[in-house]
């Protein structure tokens, strides 16, 4: 048989003091089991009151009155410090900014064993897998694609002067001096493959029809508005720049000057283009990002967003059918400010 748990009453005020004071859940269960128990509650009675196992309650008890007061204390406050602090965050952070090669491997991408290895070699903190992908999860590593540059040749300084001139001139644009940012994307009647949700043992099969055909929109999107004007062609040519020229000529046919922000494409460039600018461009003025800065350019965003939305693993069977989904998505994500305008 059991024994019965006395509690005096000085230890009973300082249980019921813990007990309202306690930001710790277990620690108040702990308080209330040996108080039920105390005031001549079963073990069982005092678990089925506060919802927790039979056996845990049993295991309270004998505890306490082993333990005294003691026993109402986290008893793994004895084990030390955590080992995942907020230097091994920092540290781990540090790890992944690199690569295995860094550290003597020979595989340029991690795996949760190579990355427990290093963390161990490292940091001096051996974790399990599970530990390991827990702390991953926590700090927002995710699983993804590496994105392929091509580094810029021109010095840091000259580039970060280059952006921060074209970035004041977004920043200006007025109703009469329009700022636009313009570039071109490719639209492949063969599908754009990219990472999908699939069912365990399947793999999504995305069909494609051999024969590829391309078209191309020239686009310049105007963020002071939220608006997108964007031509359509069949080729990648000075043509399809100059018809995109054209329609922001008539887009904005009070503005006293159009400034468009630009990468260096050669047809942006092209002799054709140089002329046309000689004689109809008075109000326009090109701008040219510093070689490969893509992120700069705020209309590469709309084209990532559209290849995600409309052609990546799409199912179009025709050219015509996926340009009417690829219209649809951009007259719908900018109609809804009526925003988008679409010139032949």
């Amino acid at each position: 048989m059991l024994a019965k748990l006395r509690l005096q009453r000085p230890a009973r005020r300082r249980v019921l003091k813990l007990d309202r004071r306690s930001g710790c859940p277990d620690q108040r269960i702990r308080c209330r089991v040996v108080l039920k128990v105390a005031a001549g509650l079963s073990r069982n009675a005092a678990a089925r009151e506060l919802g927790c196992a039979p056996a845990t309650a049993v295991r309270i008890v004998a505890r306490f009155q082993r333990e005294g007061e003691a026993a109402l204390l986290d008893g793994r406050g004895e084990n030390g410090s955590r080992k995942i602090d907020a230097d091994v965050r920092g540290g781990v952070r540090e790890i992944l900014a690199g690569t295995p090669e860094d550290h003597g491997f020979t595989r340029p991408t991690w795996t949760l064993e190579i990355l427990r290895v290093v963390v161990e070699t490292v940091l001096g903190v051996a974790l399990s897998l599970g530990a390991l992908w827990t702390l991953l999860h926590e700090l927002g590593v995710r699983w993804g694609r590496p994105r392929p540059i091509v580094a810029c040749p021109w010095r840091t300084a000259r580039r970060q002067r280059r952006i921060a001139v074209l970035k004041r001139l977004a920043a200006s644009a007025t109703d009469a001096n329009v700022v636009v940012y313009g570039d071109e994307v490719d639209i492949h009647l063969n599908p754009k493959i990219g990472p999908d949700w699939m069912l365990p043992g399947t793999q999504r099969l995305v069909l494609t029809p051999g024969n590829n055909e391309k078209r191309y929109l020239a686009g310049a999107y105007e963020p002071l508005h939220d608006r997108l004007v964007y031509v359509e062609g069949d080729r990648k040519a000075s043509w399809i720049f100059l018809n995109l020229l054209r329609a922001l000529n008539e887009t904005y046919a009070d503005a006293e000057t159009i400034h468009v922000i630009l990468d260096n494409y050669i047809i942006h460039k092209s002799r054709v283009t140089q002329a046309w600018l000689a004689e109809f461009g008075d109000r326009l003025r090109l701008h040219f990002l510093p070689p490969y800065c893509p992120n700069e350019n705020r209309i590469e965003r709309i084209w990532l967003d559209l290849h995600a939305n409309v052609t990546r693993n799409h199912r179009q069977k025709t050219i015509d059918g996926l340009l009417d989904r690829v219209h649809g998505y951009l007259a719908e994500r900018f109609d809804t400010r009526r925003r988008v305008l679409l010139v032949a």
